[in-house]
């Protein structure tokens, strides 16, 4: 391949190259950019750091993430997004994003992590970041957020396989982890709180009414989560993005109100909820349910193939 000619942007038409509608395999890429396979691979890898198979699937993929909090169905974004099946988008989300696209809703972050900066830019543009974050995807904060969301949702999903009784057992009396929770003596109590504890920060942070108490039962449980799940992620990503982790809010549903940085709000949930996960797993063998012990070792390697 011959270096650029002057008064044309050769990474531009490479990029074009990878991202043209009709150019999914490798092959189609390379030819619509007028080079071999091997020499378009090596040549946009050491121009992006990262393959075009990988690029074109990656930027698709935020495509879809924006398109579904724009109102799309899950099924439009993935046959736009070039999947043959609706199962096979929901795992390639589900592994790139740290949730599943239904619990994708507006505000919900649409970029992954790139090494080059390059993300879809809605419409139908691509936006280059000047200083990416090369290793953003290990992001301490971000890992331990997204491990919380999909670990939470974990151990719901295994209590609805308790029968009713077995579910509101009191297992633990007189367990209380923040005085004012009250007693968390039950799977139920525990779950529920978890759930509700993102719920209450995320309206102190939005500036919203608190929330109203809403059921409890697993699958009700479940449905609250994924919602506040998302709302959660994209509301940590965005304090992340505007490095605003030591800006204060003043928590009016406080009596009488206080004042924390969102550092430490972020801090407090995540550090809390680790607990609770630990105490409905310990209540989850007394009752004779199989589970993991909630390492985010095992989680990313289950995530990124092997790699932690």
């Amino acid at each position: 391949m011959s270096e650029p000619t002057t008064g044309r942007d050769r990474l531009r038409e490479l990029l074009d190259a990878v991202l043209e509608e009709d150019s999914p395999r490798l092959a189609d890429m390379a030819g619509r950019a007028f080079a071999s396979p091997f020499h378009f691979s090596r040549r946009l890898a050491r121009d992006t750091g990262e393959s075009p198979v990988a690029l074109r699937r990656r930027v698709l993929l935020e495509r879809a993430a924006w398109q579904i909090t724009q109102g799309a169905s899950v099924t439009d974004a993935a046959f736009a997004a070039g999947y043959r099946s609706v199962e096979g988008f929901i795992r390639a989300f589900g592994r790139a994003f740290g949730h599943p696209p239904g619990a994708t809703s507006a505000g919900s972050p649409t970029w992954l992590p790139a090494p080059n900066g390059i993300h879809f830019h809605p419409p139908v543009h691509l936006w280059i970041e000047q200083n990416p974050r090369r290793d953003s995807g290990m992001d301490l904060v971000a890992l331990q957020v997204h491990h919380d969301v999909d670990d939470t949702g974990r151990l719901l999903r295994l209590a609805a396989e308790l029968p009713e009784e077995a579910y509101r057992r009191v297992r633990a009396p007189g367990q209380v982890v923040l005085p004012w929770d009250g007693p968390e003596e039950s799977v139920a109590a525990v779950l529920e709180r978890l759930v509700r504890t993102k719920e209450m920060w995320l309206a102190s942070i939005e500036g919203a009414d608190s929330p109203e108490p809403g059921a409890d039962d697993p699958a009700s449980l479940l449905e609250r989560h994924e919602r506040s799940g998302a709302r959660w992620i994209a509301a940590v990503a965005d304090i992340g993005r505007r490095d605003a982790f030591g800006d204060r809010l003043v928590d009016a549903l406080c009596d009488p109100p206080e004042s924390f940085t969102l550092g430490g709000v972020v801090a407090h949930v995540l550090t809390f909820s680790a607990h609770r996960r630990l105490l409905v797993r310990h209540m989850l063998r007394g009752e004779g349910t199989k589970v993991d012990d909630g390492d985010p070792l095992a989680w990313l390697q289950q995530r990124h193939g092997g790699t932690s």
